[in-house]
């Protein structure tokens, strides 16, 4: 895809209808753009209803590996913007005694290209809140939190513009936000706390900013009533949908574990999922979940086209299709 507005296009328009005309520019840019008011349409986006037709039975091709050439990490969010692609990761720099003190480490995100080359390396937090999140582009900006490594902790919520190069602070909340994403048709933020048990949203006014609550932010969150996967990365699909992808690890009696990834379609009036699917995928190269880490997904044609980065450190993109 050559840009973000050709993306939404052919991914969330509803079938007969652009639900999102002249919301989102051609490309991100340096200058700033008004808001359009628009219909927030109840039709799912093309790229939803292909993804609801997404089974256990449905077959998945491997078509592409790129093999990414620097140290990445333990990669959070992925999103692809033109032939780039930008990827949150937390970097833990020091061990004691075989753990990591989680207290000190790195944020980055990176800029990565259609070869697997590092374009460019932009350091997210500060102090110990360094963690960043599963992340999202709007059409201008990339929403990314930063947060302390451990739950129930503190974050700090930014937008980053890839054409100006520039991280923005928007505000701060007293709870490890795991993921965040702009619905830019009602101008609200939807993130998810450490293992997604956790939903909060905020409302964003004209000038981009939040009104923060007294006293404990944690009693703003409603609770996830779904189990069977952690999410990991979010995904805006148009209208009133949110993809998530993660995983879960589930214990044995015979103390062996057992890692299970999948997808998960969240309405985000009732806050429930509408389609669950587990993937039976795992990288092919150190056998984690497809959905360990970052995922991306679009369309290619008729086609579902999803990218996955499921490797710490010595990571491949691993581009496959539906």
């Amino acid at each position: 895809m050559s840009d973000r507005r050709d993306f939404l296009k052919r991914t969330l328009a509803p079938a007969g209808a652009l639900c999102i005309a002249g919301v989102l520019p051609a490309t991100a840019s340096a200058e700033g753009r008004a808001e359009e008011k628009a219909d927030l349409s109840v039709e799912p986006s093309l790229l939803s209803q292909k993804l609801r037709k997404v089974t256990r039975a449905t077959a998945w091709k491997l078509v592409e590996q790129i093999k990414v050439g620097f140290k990445t990490f333990h990669c959070q969010g992925m999103v692809k913007i033109g032939n780039d692609f930008w990827v949150s990761s937390v970097e833990i720099a020091d061990y004691t005694g075989g753990t990591f003190d989680r207290s000190k480490g790195k944020g980055h995100l990176f800029r990565i290209d259609a070869s697997g080359k590092l374009l460019s390396d932009t350091a997210i937090g500060e102090g110990a809140i360094y963690h960043p999140s599963g992340i999202d582009y709007d059409g201008k900006h990339i929403w990314i939190a930063a947060a302390e490594y451990r739950p129930d902790s503190q974050a700090i919520i930014y937008t980053f513009d890839p054409a100006a190069m520039k991280l923005q602070e928007i505000f701060r909340w007293q709870d490890h936000i795991g993921g965040i994403l702009r619905n830019p048709l009602t101008n609200t933020l939807h993130g998810i706390s450490w293992g997604s048990r956790r939903f909060y949203q905020w409302q964003l006014d004209k000038d981009g900013r939040v009104q923060v609550p007294g006293g404990n932010h944690r009693d703003s969150a409603h609770l996830n009533g779904s189990f069977y996967i952690d999410y990991q990365d979010n995904q805006w699909l148009g209208g009133k949908e949110i993809l998530y992808t993660g995983l879960s690890v589930y214990k044995k009696p015979d103390g062996s574990r057992m890692a299970i990834g999948g997808f998960e379609m969240l309405d985000l009036d009732t806050q429930l999922p509408v389609h669950q699917v587990p993937l039976e995928l795992w990288s092919p190269v150190g056998g984690a979940p497809i959905t360990q880490n970052p995922s991306f997904f679009e369309l290619a044609g008729d086609k579902v086209r999803a990218y996955f980065m499921p490797d710490d450190n010595e990571s491949t993109i691993f581009i496959y299709e539906a």
